[in-house]
């Protein structure tokens, strides 16, 4: 599998071992970036180019998977996200790998280096890699949501609005929002 790989200078190191982690199981791994340690580097590009060779590899039939690092991993999880096509996970433990997989299919996972080991961490992601999609109609279903969103920003109709709102046993007409 090609495994696509960026972080910034809190999470350098972790993807140095990663690197060597992966490889070591047969992985294809790509590195992009940062190439050198600065304390003042900026994730976003890093990221975001990480995510779009993901949704490149999957788009040509290739096998491919992302992992994203920084200090907590909210941020690179963020910048994954804007990409289209792509599904970024917050991983803290192996349940959220795993769930992150066989729940929402993601493409993407971010961990926070400073809030890990990198010997927890390789579990999460290990764990994140060899768990299949579970494929089941409900998740399949949801997954298609997000994406009709993603390409022309529709949703599911809201239920409230087929009707007066009932708030209390009152329609929400009958409330006064003056009364406080």
């Amino acid at each position: 599998m090609r495994i696509h790989i960026a972080t910034d200078h809190a999470g350098l190191e972790f993807s140095t071992q990663l690197q060597q982690h992966l490889a070591a199981q047969g992985h294809d791994v790509v590195d992009h970036g940062p190439i050198s340690y600065d304390p003042l580097d900026d994730y976003p590009a890093f990221c975001i180019r990480a995510a779009q060779a993901v949704v490149r590899d999957q788009a040509a039939g290739i096998e491919t998977l992302g992992i994203v690092f920084g200090g907590s991993g909210n941020g690179e999880q963020i910048a994954a996200n804007k990409v289209t096509g792509i599904r970024a996970a917050l991983v803290w433990n192996l349940s959220t790998a795993e769930l992150a997989r066989e729940h929402n299919d993601a493409n993407v996972i971010a961990i926070g280096a400073r809030q890990h080991t990198f010997e927890e961490a390789v579990t999460f992601i290990d764990r994140f890699i060899e768990t299949p999609f579970s494929g089941e109609e409900r998740h399949a279903r949801r997954i298609a949501q997000l994406a009709a969103y993603e390409a022309d920003g529709s949703l599911q109709p809201d239920p409230r609005a087929t009707g007066p709102a009932v708030l209390g046993g009152e329609s929400a007409d009958a409330i006064d929002p003056e009364a406080g």
